[in-house]
């Protein structure tokens, strides 16, 4: 068994952290009955005697003592960490995991990654080392930041660099929230563009997720309850979007219902990596074969179901319509369209009693409408995972490598250049020590040589299917 470390960076990277630790502990607490550390716990947690000093050993058979997130707290703003460490989570954290300033970043992403990134280097590097060391077989780092503010789009893809000096034979999976057209921060743009430079360069695989779509999704399955359109076939209380169950009950923040959809698109994502399954399907395949090229490794993902089945016997014909809804923009996790747009590479991961017929069934089926580059058009991998998640059947994450992330990525560009055509703002960031003016000229570039490398594909769309000439052996 392998691995993961998560890296929440800044106030968006924790509250999202916060609802994943808290639906981990339910996933497994589900699972493992007999309250005995296992391979799957390991993966995310360590089992640690609290009697002796220092934490205590890790106690790798036997009983659960005491369960500790393998995971590093960062926000240079300390609020929502501190209440983290006042909420029911607050065990599964050590003071030893956190990193904590006062003043915040100021939205700024300079300040962020030039001036904490410096000045928090080598006890970011400690942190991680001793957080490494504590794994038998470390595969993957898990960063959650958001792209709008200082410290998470700063700071985190300063700590993304670091991960890549540091350990750079383990992947690194950026799940980043892109903030929407009418965010409340005018420089979000600046962030944004300035943050996707670093994560183009060093970044494995990124999971790009869009506030607008995260509230969309959450009005929709609130609209469809309280409408009685779904009548007795949805509990009120979603573990996808609610925080019904938790050990202790605490009130909901506006802002939940969007972080577990994020939270149990990781739980997803790992589920093959923690649990049994016919078809068992390891992080490191995902970028092996969604990735055909370094820059183009950002993966549009999608959930199915959204909202809590009460029936536990779901017919065939329930279990098809889920592999429709993962291709329809309803579950996208970014406003994209992936249907109309060109695949390069596509992963299915279905969790719950479902077998390698009903995925070949449904590829086939759906195959046909779907547009695949020329070069790959058997281009899925697919995973089973036997356990499915907290209060449902079976649960499919859909990513895929498309590029329909391209408008994304354009309006992006666009909101950026409105605000530089200007030169509004600028000397927030040119004031900061080691930022200069080529530094956003460099991201923008960076950001047109992205978009024109999608514009290259989506123009093979569409043509013959042209198989690539082989070899011709001399005799």
């Amino acid at each position: 068994m392998t691995q993961s470390v998560v890296v929440q960076v800044g106030q968006c990277g924790n509250q999202v952290g916060c609802r994943f630790w808290d639906l981990a502990l339910r996933e497994h607490a589900a699972v493992n009955k007999k309250g005995i550390y296992d391979e799957a716990l390991s993966s995310f947690f360590r089992n640690v005697d609290t009697r002796s000093g220092d934490n205590g050993p890790g106690i790798y058979k036997g009983k659960i003592c005491s369960l500790k997130a393998r995971a590093l707290l960062i926000d240079m703003e300390e609020g929502v960490v501190n209440e983290i460490l006042q909420g029911p989570l607050r065990d599964v954290f050590d003071s030893k995991q956190l990193i904590t300033d006062v003043s915040g970043s100021g939205n700024n992403w300079a300040v962020g990654h030039k001036i904490y990134g410096c000045q928090y280097r080598e006890n970011i590097v400690e942190k991680l080392r001793k957080t490494a060391e504590h794994c038998d077989c470390l595969q993957c780092f898990f960063i959650i930041h958001s792209m709008g503010g200082g410290t998470g789009s700063g700071l985190g893809t300063f700590v993304l660099n670091l991960l890549e000096e540091e350990f750079p034979e383990v992947y690194r999976f950026v799940t980043s929230v892109y903030p929407s057209g009418e965010d409340d921060v005018v420089t979000s743009p600046y962030n944004s563009v300035l943050a996707m430079k670093e994560l183009n360069e060093h970044a494995d695989c990124v999971l790009p997720i869009e506030n607008e779509s995260l509230f969309e999704i959450v009005n929709k399955i609130h609209q469809m309850i309280n409408s009685g359109k779904l009548g007795s076939t949805v509990k009120q209380n979603s573990l996808v979007t609610s925080s019904a169950g938790s050990a202790k009950p605490v009130p909901e923040k506006p802002f939940d219902a969007m972080n577990n959809i994020v939270a149990n698109l990781l739980l997803n994502l790992t589920s093959s990596a923690r649990f049994e399954g016919s078809l068992n399907m390891d992080l490191n395949e995902i970028s092996m074969n969604l990735v055909p090229f370094p820059r183009l490794h950002y993966l549009v993902s999608s959930l199915t179901p959204l909202y809590t089945l009460a029936d536990v016997n779901v017919p065939s014909r329930r279990l098809d319509q889920m592999f429709s809804d993962a291709f329809s923009r309803d579950h996208q996790l970014i406003q994209a369209d992936p249907k109309h747009s060109l695949y390069l590479a596509c992963a299915l991961l279905v969790r719950g009693n479902v077998q390698v017929s009903d995925l070949r069934r449904n590829i086939e089926r759906l195959k046909p409408s779907l547009h695949f580059v020329s070069w790959n058009q058997e281009g899925w991998k697919t995973g089973l995972c036997s356990v499915p998640p907290v209060g449902h059947s079976h649960s499919l994450l859909a990513l895929a490598n498309n590029t329909c992330v391209k408008p994304t990525f354009i309006e992006l560009k666009d909101r950026f250049m409105k605000l530089y055509k200007k030169k509004a703002h600028l000397h927030h960031y040119l004031q900061i020590d080691g930022m200069e003016q080529s530094c956003f000229s460099e991201a923008i570039s960076s950001l047109t040589d992205l978009i024109e490398e999608y514009n290259e594909l989506d123009a093979t769309k569409g043509g013959p299917r042209i198989d690539p000439s082989r070899l011709k052996i001399a005799v």
